[in-house]
């Protein structure tokens, strides 16, 4: 007991300088070991960013560019054989358009809106409407709807009146006044409670706009309820502005309204035609910088004749096999490079090089 008093009170008291600087030293020692554990922090991050991981990076970065270019040249070019081939039947239908409005073209100003209009030269072109069938054979929904629009943009282009309806339109819950008002909408570019067909005459005549053509599209027609459809034939009718119909059959229409119309028809290329167009501009004549084997086009077309047929499900597959060739073959990277640089001319040997030199690198590895 009395060692232990003595030896505390010789100890100095906790203000003394010795103590405090027993406090420092402490103090010291857990400041040097946060600067342990931040210095080996920072040794991680340099490890991160090591030059072999840039390496790895730029190359996908590479590869996604060469398949962007090359798979923005593939779709330009199909998207020019479509519309070359969309055009060997858009023609015909501008001249159909031309002709039939030519058989009931006014032959002076309009007196009245309410009246019959055009004035026609012949009764029998009053009685009927001219009514062109476009089949579309096994094409996709969305491909008939880009077909079509881009038929409304060809007829408006020269000097047509276009109204692109849809089998929408046509529903039994808006009936017809559903349609109509959607037929002004697009004419008047403003939108309407209840449509009145007097509108559509007064402005056709009034205006000066009987000199062209007014043409209506009903895109998927077959969807159309029966009831809506023959009820906006016959108004068409009474009033003979003409129209176009997008239908595969007409057999949800009556006889009695089958009569009211002067059928034409013109079909588009069939879904095989298309495709052996396509892959000719895609394939055959290498216009993006790479081929694709034999074996590959012959898995397109089988998928395409086994699946559903259908040209958008085919520019998926092709899309599919640009991707898989960019992200599997060695050099395929470099392509992106080439397509930038280099002319046209000069992208099919060096494409064929670099396939070359991808095949024996595979080999040997």
């Amino acid at each position: 007991m009395g060692s232990a008093s003595a030896s505390a009170g010789d100890s100095p008291p906790p203000s003394s300088p010795d103590a405090a600087q027993n406090n420092i030293q402490h103090f010291f020692v857990l400041h040097k070991a946060s600067e342990k554990s931040t210095s080996g922090g920072k040794a991680r991050k340099r490890l991160d960013l090591c030059p072999t991981k840039l390496k790895e990076g730029d190359e996908g970065c590479l590869r996604m560019e060469a398949f962007q270019l090359a798979w923005s040249g593939i779709e330009s070019s199909i998207k020019d054989v479509l519309r070359n081939m969309n055009a060997q039947v858009f023609n015909p239908i501008h001249s159909w358009v031309c002709d039939s409005f030519g058989a009931m073209k006014p032959i002076a100003p309009i007196p009245s809106p309410l009246g019959t209009f055009p004035i026609v030269t012949h009764a029998t072109s009053c009685a009927q409407l001219f009514t062109a069938l476009l089949l579309t054979g096994n094409m996709e929904f969305v491909d008939v709807f880009s077909t079509f629009q881009e038929l409304g943009l060809r007829l408006k282009s020269h000097g047509c009146y276009v109204a692109n309806l849809s089998s929408l339109d046509f529903s039994p819950k808006n009936g017809i006044a559903g349609c109509l008002s959607s037929l002004l909408r697009q004419f008047f570019m403003r939108s309407f409670d209840a449509g009145d067909i007097s509108l559509l005459a007064s402005w056709y005549s009034q205006h000066g706009n009987y000199g062209s053509p007014v043409v209506v599209i009903i895109n998927d027609m077959e969807r159309c309820s029966s009831p809506v459809l023959s009820d906006f034939i016959l108004m068409l009718s009474h009033f003979n502005n003409g129209s176009c119909n997008n239908v595969g059959c007409p057999k949800n229409i009556s006889f009695n309204v089958l009569k009211k119309l002067c059928l034409c028809m013109f079909t588009l290329g069939s879904p095989a035609e298309r495709m052996d167009a396509v892959v000719e501009a895609a394939l055959v004549r290498c216009c993006s910088g790479f081929a694709m084997g034999h074996k590959v086009a012959m898995f397109l077309r089988n998928y395409f004749f086994n699946q559903d047929g259908t040209l958008a499900s085919f520019i998926r597959a092709l899309k599919i096999a640009s991707v898989q060739h960019f992200s599997s073959e060695p050099l395929s990277f470099i392509l992106g490079r080439l397509l930038v640089k280099e002319g046209s001319k000069v992208l099919a040997p060096q494409a064929e090089f670099l396939y070359l030199m991808s095949d024996e690198r595979r080999n040997t590895v």
